[in-house]
């Protein structure tokens, strides 16, 4: 310690210790500061360039013009003393020059009196003044408005069109189905009017739906329930309107505010159709009434639902729902010809060689469904068909011959047994699919219901539970199925079908299908050297699909991008809603696979005549086989009727027909 004054001060640490240190004490101002490196020209140049913008524009044109003058008064100097033509004398050589100059620079060039060329200067400099400001106006507009285009506000004015309201998991699907769907017309328009950034949309479009081809997709920015935004797509000019689901259950309340927005643009005496979703039954009702009765609003959690039932039931079918959906296989067309008035569907039916008939849809929009074969073709009927597109079918004077001897007789009904079904996962859609099963698996069936162990799951299964009690036992087990651990403690092969189901999507919670890949990848594991089970497997991406663990007997129901095919096929086809509403309900006529061997006689070579044949003796329609034995899935739809083909035991058919 030391003390200067009354204070004691702390001794530092490098202080001298006394006269015998080695080290000479430095006061800072002996210290020398470090050299500072002196800016660079081009850093120099930078700065001074950056301050003269920083002036203004009086100091930028004073700048450009003395440096165009720098520039071009040499030149036209040089210009005037090399030309031999050039006067004598110094003073018509500047003269000269001033002319090139005032030629250049559009400042006149006069000569003469000193007034001649003031004057002539401010004659040109108000002509540049004019020229410069009616080319500024005329960029600043064609600015403004190519920024407007790019920010999405103009208006569409199209007739005819297709109108595309929203942004979802959709949006791909519809649009590449739009476009194969209209191959038929030369001039093709869709537009799309949502809450993003249209370079964002087109660039998005652009890389996950197909090629557009000859067809123009013209994204607008906008609320989609805003009236001024929703007119910027003329949709009382449109040929069809679909209003996509939104992701978020919650926001199901924003489509009903942009259907009523939808009919009070469209007004009461409308012919345009549009096609909406919702995906939380409670605002179903106020869909369809803010819509109106030319409105087909779809409940996608429903037909998500009976979808992964279905399959559930009948392993395969997810390929039948692909084929039908898909604008690029073979699906719904009606058919209007003026020779079906009279006909029965028999007649009708056995003249269509290429295509199948399932139906009779009629003027009122309704739709009859694998009808009796006496039934009658009255006027403004038409034949319902599936083919490969609308102009394939044509109605044959006579229909395809088949060998009566390879008709099988129908077996005698036999009661079906009772099933085990194990759920692995929980979401939204569950107690539907539960509610489901209930209702469609043969009496005492039960269910395994293996979940996560939070208390919400748990409580939501045993609501589920107490309220199927009386017809279909529900036991729940509190696991993780993306653990191996769970997979493994499962006797997979005491079931008759697993479901596995993904988490509902949440921002910031990653990609659903994730832990569902993990657990297709477990089962997959579990399965090697034993039964193989049939798997259904509900998936968010198709884009996932491709890469999920496969074997014979997995099926796939990718929920979003089925409800955009089914969409899509309503909008050019209102008939639709019907025939599907009818299919994917467990009354009436829906999709079947059932065996070959119930139709024509296995080991025998024929045609598929001779199949549809032996379904039309039973009230059903054959729409399509499945082979036991091609490579691949080995589903084919709407085969020709002249098709021959060797048949297995093992094969199926696929059938239109009475439900369960």
């Amino acid at each position: 310690m030391r003390k200067e004054g009354n204070k004691a001060v702390p001794g530092q640490r490098n202080a001298a210790r006394g006269p015998g240190a080695d080290r000479p004490a430095t006061t800072p101002a002996a210290r020398p500061r470090p050299p500072y490196p002196a800016p660079s020209a081009e850093a120099r140049l930078r700065y001074w360039f950056d301050t003269t913008l920083a002036r203004g524009i009086p100091a930028l044109c004073g700048w450009l013009a003395l440096g165009c003058l720098a520039l071009v008064v040499p030149v036209s100097a040089l210009l005037v003393w090399t030309d031999r033509s050039a006067p004598a004398t110094l003073g018509a050589r500047i003269a000269a020059v001033w002319r090139s100059t005032g030629q250049t620079m559009r400042l006149g060039g006069e000569v003469g009196p000193p007034l001649r060329i003031v004057l002539s200067v401010l004659l040109a400099l108000i002509a540049l003044l004019y020229v410069s400001t009616l080319v500024s106006l005329i960029t600043t507009g064609l600015t403004d408005r190519l920024m407007a285009l790019d920010r999405g506000r103009a208006t569409i004015l199209e007739r005819g069109h297709t109108v595309v309201l929203g942004w979802s998991e959709q949006i791909p699907t519809v649009v590449s189905e739009l476009v194969a769907a209209r191959t038929d017309r030369r001039r093709r328009v869709i537009a799309v009017l949502a809450e993003r950034d249209k370079s964002a949309m087109e660039e998005d479009l652009h890389t996950t739906a197909r090629a557009t081809g000859r067809t123009r997709v013209l994204c607008r920015t906008g609320r989609t329930a805003d009236p001024v935004a929703l007119a910027r797509v003329s949709p009382a000019t449109a040929d069809c309107v679909l209003v996509l689901p939104r992701d978020d259950p919650r926001d199901d309340a924003e489509t009903v505010k942009t259907l009523l927005s939808l009919s009070a643009a469209l007004g009461e005496d409308r012919r345009v159709r549009v096609v909406a979703a919702v995906r939380d039954d409670r605002h179903l009702a106020a869909a369809r009434l803010a819509g109106g009765p030319r409105t087909t609003v779809l409940d996608v959690d429903d037909i998500s639902a009976r979808l992964v039932v279905d399959c559930a039931r009948q392993p395969g079918l997810s390929l039948v729902h692909q084929e039908l959906l898909d604008f690029a296989g073979h699906e719904f067309h009606t058919l209007r010809d003026p020779r079906l008035p009279g006909l029965t569907f028999e007649e009708a039916a056995g003249a269509c060689p290429e295509s199948v008939a399932v139906g009779i849809a009629h003027d009122d929009g309704t739709v009859t469904l694998n009808p009796p074969l006496s039934a009658g073709f009255r006027e403004d009927d038409s034949l319902l068909v599936i083919a490969r597109d609308e102009y394939s079918t044509r109605l044959s004077d006579l229909p395809v011959p088949h060998d009566p001897r390879v008709l099988a007789h129908t077996p005698p009904p036999a009661p079906a047994p009772a099933e085990r079904v194990l759920l692995l996962g929980w979401n939204r859609r569950a107690p539907r699919i539960v509610d489901q099963l209930s209702r469609r698996t043969p009496p005492g069936s039960t269910l395994d219901v293996v979940a996560g162990p939070r208390a919400a799951t748990t409580a939501a299964v045993r609501s589920a539970a107490e309220a199927l009690a009386p017809r279909m036992p529900v036991r729940h087990h509190p696991a993780d199925p993306a653990l191996r651990s769970t997979t493994d403690a499962l006797d997979l092969t005491r079931y008759d079908v697993v479901i596995v189901l993904g988490p509902d999507p949440r921002p910031g919670r990653g990609d659903p299908d994730d832990r569902t890949l993990v657990t297709l990848l477990h089962l997959r594991a579990g399965e090697e050297g034993g039964r193989h089970v049939p798997v259904v497997t509900e998936m968010a991406d198709d884009r996932n699909r491709l890469i999920a663990p496969r074997h014979p007997w997995a099926d796939f129901v990718v929920s979003g991008r089925l409800i955009g095919l089914l969409m899509t096929q309503i909008s050019q086809n209102p008939h639709l809603t019907a025939v599907f509403e009818e299919l994917l309900s467990p009354a009436g006529n829906t999709l079947h696979l059932r065996p070959a061997s119930h139709y024509v006689t296995p080991g025998r070579t024929t045609s598929f005549a001779a199949v549809a044949a032996s379904a039309a003796r039973r009230g059903e329609c054959a729409i399509g086989y499945r082979s036991a034995t091609a490579s691949g899935h080995g589903m084919r739809v709407n085969p020709p009727k002249a098709h021959v083909r060797y048949w297995h035991a093992r094969d199926q058919v696929v059938l239109i027909a009475p439900g369960d």
